[in-house]
């Protein structure tokens, strides 16, 4: 019963700050018949007797009990001289110190010795929560004499006095045993009542002290940004590769493709007949003779306008005995007149124009042509035969312009292709991204016609890379450059990235830039061990006191529960972490971990099995 009482007291934390003033006003405000005062580290307060005694003085005029909870020797000493009841922690039974003896602290021990000035018998717990301690020492004294005359009394009996005194003695129990069977047989439904209510209550008890306690500890963290900034070098070749000092592997990932577009041709082109007729052709050759040839693909031109030879022709002379006759010519060689430098021959050659078009079609004419053949030339008849027929080719602009369009377009797809394909392991190098295309190749082809209504077609095949390194090994190089202290952690790393992406002779460099924070080295796992066993208040404090931590709150789930359970499984610890800004900081728990392991596992054991 002691307990239960004991355990509805108010619990006030003095604060470093708090002066004799401020106690004295905390317990009188105080709704509870004991209060319990928990002293700080730097407790210059309580180490004063005149405080001691109005702390113990303020208790008796405000009707209410202090207990001090402390294992500090000094205060221990002060609190046994004022009689006022120390304990080790909140769950602790408190005892008045002796005044007398020195008090023997112990860590995670007892608290002060034993002895005849302890409260520990049920009177000094009724002095505890209010009991009337003066009217029990009263009655002690008449108890004490009366029990010293029935033993001087026994004393004095001779044996066969004691015999029916044992007789009658066993007689009254008998007696006594018979009542109670007879009233128990008289109340029977009272006293199965009665029976049920005890075992309700029991487990009531137990549930309530041992099954249901659970407690909620919210710690509160303050993150510090850091912004990383590091040059790093990078290589193709696997076992060159040094990733703690800065040297990454480049894995190339690669995408090829065909893609295809449509353009509109915009060329102009004449497909109608092409003229044709013949020209005479004249040379001079040597009176000892001479050879002169037309080749097929000579060209004539007259007024910008081109014919073209069909066929060869060879003119030749082999000189006479009369060199003055010209005689002894090819039989398709005529010789117009001999001449001191040697005889003049001609030959006809069939010619065709070198473009449709009735502009082709001309009159004969005898001047104005130019011959890519060593020849003279002429014409005797007309050119005839020339039509015209304009239709719509496909011309070389347009496939430049249409090739710009289908670079820029599959460049910049196949960019966020490759982007997206990367795995969440994998750190994609934006800049290094590079695509080459081959020759475009249109259909129809340069000038080639494009039927009405429908569209020429462009297609090329492309290649992109990009290139990745392993992102888990870049943010372990990371926090090896960070030189976090051994209490320093890192929460929460936004995703890195690399700047000024260049090839060298040696290979390839770049900048690594991102921000990291970083804050106090706790997990849930840490917490709950620095915890688990220890009262509310404790738990606050001890957390209170790691660098970094800014606030603890404790949340017990009934209001009777005044410590941390040494059960892990009851214990649920929340970690809020925030940035300077006041933002929330995500952080990965213990058991988000163990269930991210847990996964990777699985999917390697599915793999397997695959």
């Amino acid at each position: 019963m002691w307990y239960i009482l004991y355990m509805n007291k108010d619990v006030i934390y003095v604060e470093p700050e708090d002066d004799i003033t401020d106690i004295i006003l905390k317990i009188e405000n105080s709704k509870e018949k004991i209060v319990a005062l928990v002293p700080p580290k730097k407790a210059g307060v309580f180490r004063s007797v005149v405080n001691i005694k109005l702390i113990a003085k303020s208790g008796t005029t405000s009707g209410k009990k202090i207990v001090l909870v402390t294992v500090d020797p000094s205060i221990v000493r002060l609190a046994a001289a004022a009689k006022i009841p120390v304990t080790k922690d909140l769950q602790t039974p408190p005892t008045v110190p002796e005044v007398a003896a020195e008090a023997e602290v112990v860590k995670g021990e007892t608290l002060v010795e034993e002895s005849d000035g302890d409260v520990e018998t049920e009177e000094d717990v009724e002095e505890l929560v209010g009991g009337d301690k003066d009217a029990d020492k009263e009655a002690e004294p008449e108890e004490d004499n009366k029990k010293a005359a029935d033993d001087d009394e026994e004393d004095d009996e001779d044996e066969e006095d004691k015999k029916p005194a044992k007789v009658a003695k066993k007689q009254k129990t008998a007696k006594g045993g018979n009542k109670f069977i007879e009233w128990f047989k008289n109340h029977k439904k009272l006293a199965i009542a009665g029976g049920i209510c005890g075992v309700l209550l029991i487990v009531f008890l137990v549930w309530a002290f041992v099954i249901a306690p659970a407690v909620t500890i919210t710690v509160g963290v303050k993150a510090t940004a850091n912004n990383f900034s590091e040059p790093v070098t990078f290589t193709t070749t696997m076992n060159e590769e040094n990733a703690s000092e800065g040297k990454f592997y480049l894995e190339e990932k690669k995408i090829e493709n065909i893609k295809e577009v449509e353009f509109e041709a915009t060329g102009k082109k004449n497909v109608g007949e092409k003229a044709t007729g013949e020209v005479t052709v004249i040379a001079t050759v040597s009176a000892d003779g001479g050879t002169v040839q037309v080749k097929t693909g000579d060209v004539f031109t007259n007024d910008g306008l081109r014919f073209i030879a069909n066929n060869d022709v060879t003119m030749s002379y082999d000189g006479g005995k009369d060199k003055k006759v010209c005689s002894n010519v090819d039989e398709d060689t005529k010789i117009i007149e001999f001449e001191k430098t040697g005889c003049k021959i001609y030959a006809k050659v069939k010619v065709t124009a070198a473009e449709p078009g009735t502009k082709y079609n001309i009159s004969a004419r005898d001047n104005g042509w130019d011959s890519t053949a060593p020849v003279a030339t002429y014409s005797t008849n007309a050119m005839s035969g020339g039509t015209d027929a304009e239709v719509t080719v496909v011309q070389q602009s347009d496939i430049d312009k249409a090739k710009e369009t289908l670079t820029a377009t599959d460049e910049n797809e196949n960019k966020q292709k490759m982007i997206d394909s990367i795995s969440d392991d994998m750190l994609a190098i934006d800049s290094s991204f590079k695509q080459t295309t081959a020759e475009a190749i249109s259909t129809p082809g340069v000038g080639e016609e494009v039927k009405d209504g429908t569209k020429a077609r462009l297609k090329a095949a492309t290649t992109a890379t990009i290139y990745a390194v392993d992102k888990t090994k870049v943010k372990e190089f990371i926090t090896k450059k960070a030189n976090l202290k051994e209490n320093q952690q890192i929460y929460e790393m936004k995703d890195p990235f690399i700047e000024n992406f260049s090839q060298t002779t040696g290979g390839y460099t770049g900048k690594l830039k991102t921000t990291y924070l970083t804050g106090p080295k706790i997990t849930v796992s840490s917490i709950v061990d620095l915890v688990k066993g220890k009262g509310l208040g404790d738990a606050q404090h001890l957390l209170k006191d790691i660098d970094g931590v800014t606030d603890v709150r404790t949340e017990g789930s009934f209001p009777w529960v005044m410590s941390v359970p040494g059960d892990t499984n009851k214990i649920t610890v929340n970690i809020d972490v925030k940035d300077q800004n006041g933002a929330e900081v995500k952080i990965k728990t213990d058991e988000k971990e163990e269930k991210t392991d847990s996964d990777e596992k699985k999917d390697e054991d599915n793999k397997k099995s695959e």
